[in-house]
């Protein structure tokens, strides 16, 4: 009968000796110095690995320091991302890594990750990926040790943990490895080399020689299952690989920077939830916008802001069965009352999304509270009408498929902003301080009656539209007389301030004003003058107290990319491109951004890697191309309106 011990101290398996997994045969040494210790890494030393159903960050270290299982928004069994070692980790890698020379890369166009650690002895390889699922209750990832040259010693440390780092589970020992159980959850871990228990860790140290190819297989799987089979590791690699590849070749972009724009594909793709369509703003909680602060979110989630400029980017780059599928998921998720609609859903369109502070982790870099869930899901938030009657607009023009209620659902959408628009909200930043009447709130909801205007006038939908065209101009002119102060000669963030906000560059991305109004150029260069920080983009004035909170932020990359498009709107196509190029310099050495960047530290801060920044990448590459881009067609949409009022 297998032992049962509350950590992995049992005598320690014999081990394993074949031709794939041949390893020296050393016993393991119990040692008392010379462990992986100490905090996560920079947010840019991790790369994300994924099965399109959840992910991981894995560290230039080789340590996996954040994986939830077996979504994207469940307990994390790996958190010490947000806490440290003892929260949970999974860490093989060189016992001198400290010094040993690393670099690392994605294995062609898949999310393959492939660290090469360089020692005073010899080079090895850890070859890390997650397969796609064949089955959804069973969540694996392997690990290959492959010697590339001389002789390495090597260490493997695995703190197994449950529920965000806090529950330490029981084990179970089996010939190949473990079987850790606690609650609903178990991991079976497969291992060619022999285990032991270490201060309530797992570990194991062997020799890696050239040529050797060492497998170490997690599992995740509900634990009144019995244990998953046997998993080929090396089978696994080659299909993993080819499907990333064969996903990769549909992208039909090749234009200028097209490997930052397939690589924020394939990372768009890895924030995907597969069952549903619904992408992740970030595989993450908690990463602070500001070092040891309280902005501190969960963004494991889906957000309706997203909506159109998602389906811009996965169109754009060629992936219309993605775009189909968010397209859908966006369908579900808005169905109900209208005065229900959400400004964010969990991945299946879940709207209870309670938020909760875990107290037991210290936050990354001491950045507390560690929360999951968000309370903003309760906002109200107008423009998320603009941006879903946006989204249904495109799908219509770029021929994607569309349910026959679709415009049924529209006009009631329409009906209840008819009645609401009027009021203050919390805007897109999602503010937790007193409701105000945002400008970027007004002008989507000038959005949402425009595009429904324009499905009567270029798809012979019915409606009231001549209604429709008269709270448009309504608003229009209001926005115009509330919103701008001949002061600042710009939009400001909200009726009767003086504050600038980023969201005002989308003015004339969606077709507010075209491009060459003074008013547009005045907003433009106002924030490039007054709301950067050595060239990126602030949000807004944090110090104005507007949002309720203590503290400051980074610079908002995705707000960065868009001022990038302003300027190119403007007729700045220069500075324009010199910004953007910055902007995909920031990005790590394996193509990935976080939400934001401190240009003074150096570092990037915020959930990682961000949909938002990478569906910035993706854009402005399209709207600084040869062809018509996403802000140039966007905004055309509005054009007209604008025009015929003007006359």
């Amino acid at each position: 009968m297998a032992s049962l011990t509350g950590h992995p101290d049992a005598v320690p398996t014999p081990a394993a000796d074949g031709a794939e997994g041949r390893a020296t045969g050393k016993q393991p040494r119990v040692r008392t110095e010379g462990r992986f210790t100490g905090p996560a890494g920079r947010i840019e030393d991790y790369a994300i690995i994924g099965n399109c159903r959840t992910a991981a960050l894995v560290g230039r270290d080789g340590s996996i320091d954040w994986l939830c299982l077996p979504r994207f928004d469940s307990e994390a069994c790996f958190a010490r991302l947000l806490g440290d070692v003892e929260n949970g980790h999974w860490q093989i890698a060189p016992d001198d890594h400290l010094t040993a020379r690393t670099r690392r890369r994605y294995r062609g166009n898949t999310l393959v990750l492939e660290t090469v650690f360089e020692t005073d002895t010899g080079t090895v390889a850890v070859i890390d990926f997650m397969p796609l699922p064949h089955r959804e209750d069973e969540i694996s990832i392997i690990r290959l040790v492959e010697g590339r040259e001389g002789s390495v010693p090597m260490r493997l440390e695995a703190a197994f943990r449950f529920d965000y780092g806090r529950i330490v589970p029981w084990v179970r020992h089996r010939p190949d490895g473990i079987v850790a159980i606690a609650g609903p959850d178990a991991l079976r871990f497969r291992s060619p080399i022999a285990l032991h228990g270490e201060s309530m860790k797992t570990v194991g140290d062997f020799t890696v020689e050239a040529g050797d190819r060492l497998p170490f297989i997690l599992t995740w799987y509900p634990s009144h299952l019995p244990e998953p089979g046997v998993i080929d590791p090396f089978r696994s690699l080659i299909d993993t690989e080819t499907w990333w590849q064969g996903w990769a070749h549909n992208c039909t972009y090749d234009g200028p920077y097209r490997d930052a724009v397939l690589r924020s594909a394939l990372t768009l793709k890895a924030l995907t939830y597969a069952p549903t369509g619904g992408i992740v703003a970030a595989a993450t909680t908690s990463l602070p916008e500001e070092l040891g602060g309280e902005r501190n979110w969960d963004y494991r989630y889906c957000w309706i802001r997203d909506a159109t400029l998602t389906l811009y980017a996965l169109l754009g780059a060629g992936f219309t069965e993605e775009a189909a599928a968010w397209r859908d998921w966006l369908r579900r998720a808005a169905a109900g009352r209208p005065e229900q609609l959400q400004i964010m859903y969990g991945l299946g369109g879940e709207r209870r999304l309670t938020e909760l502070e875990i107290p037991w982790l210290s936050g990354y870099e001491g950045s507390k509270p560690v929360r999951v869930g968000n309370g903003a899901h309760a906002q109200l938030q107008l423009d998320v009408y603009g941006e879903l009657l946006d989204a249904i607009h495109v799908a219509r023009k770029k021929r994607l498929t569309h349910p026959h209620d679709a415009w049924r659902v529209q006009r009631v959408l329409l009906g209840y902003l008819e009645k609401i628009w009027h009021k203050p909200d919390e805007g897109l930043w999602e503010i937790r301080g007193p409701r105000r009447h945002f400008v970027h709130s007004k002008v989507m909801a000038w959005v949402a009656f425009d595009r429904s205007i324009k499905a009567v006038e270029q798809f012979g939908l019915e409606g009231p539209v001549r209604a429709w065209r008269a709270l448009r101009d309504r608003i229009h002119a209001e926005v115009c007389a509330q919103g701008f102060s001949a002061h600042r000669n710009a939009f400001v963030q909200s009726y009767g301030s003086e504050m600038l906000d980023a969201a005002l560059l989308q003015i004339p991305m969606v077709g507010f004003l075209p491009p060459d109004d003074p008013r547009v150029i005045g907003t433009v260069e106002a924030i490039e003058r007054e709301l950067t920080v050595d060239g990126l983009v602030r949000r807004y004035e944090t110090e104005s107290g507007v949002d309720g909170l203590a503290g400051e932020e980074g610079t908002f990359l995705v707000c960065s990319f868009w001022l990038a498009d302003a300027l190119a709107m403007i007729g700045a196509a220069d500075r324009a491109t010199a910004l953007y190029e910055r902007l995909v310099g920031l990005a790590n050495d394996v193509g990935l951004l976080a939400e934001e960047y401190d240009p003074i530290a150096g570092r990037q801060l915020g959930n990682f890697p961000q949909a938002f920044s990478h569906i910035g990448v993706i854009n402005t590459a399209l709207n600084l191309a040869e062809f018509r881009g996403p802000a140039e067609d966007r905004s055309h949409n509005g054009h007209g309106a604008v025009a015929a009022e003007a006359q």
